[in-house]
């Protein structure tokens, strides 16, 4: 079963979620501000992503934080920033059997179609 990790008022996961459902595709939500996100989920996908693709510095999350915090991000900082602030975190992610998968665009629709 695929597990889509994202948010429940993202448009992009709430594209992914009816997506998924009209080509009959079983998954389970996950929204990341109701049910939190584990370092260790984080360090498996920035392992496999890169914590640099995972880390959403373009949102208003982002901008928010101060800019003390923002400096000298590396990949620890990164993962226990999105811990903390799990809007941090691009979305939507596919946890699949055969890896991770981050965004929704044609790429990711053609690759789920194939599991």
């Amino acid at each position: 079963m695929i597990k889509l990790v994202g948010l429940k008022n993202c448009d992009t996961c709430r594209k992914a979620k009816k997506w998924l459902e009209s080509e009959g595709i079983d998954f389970q939500f996950h929204d990341v501000r109701q049910d939190g996100l584990t370092r260790e989920d984080l360090a498996g996908w920035a392992k496999e992503l890169g914590w640099e693709a995972l880390l959403n510095k373009r949102g208003t999350t982002w901008r928010g934080l101060d800019d003390s915090v923002k400096e000298g991000v590396d990949e620890a900082k990164a993962i226990d920033l999105m811990v903390e602030h799990p809007a941090l975190m691009k979305r939507p992610v596919f946890v699949t059997p055969k890896g991770v998968l981050l965004g929704f665009k044609q790429q990711q629709m053609d690759a789920l179609c194939q599991l």
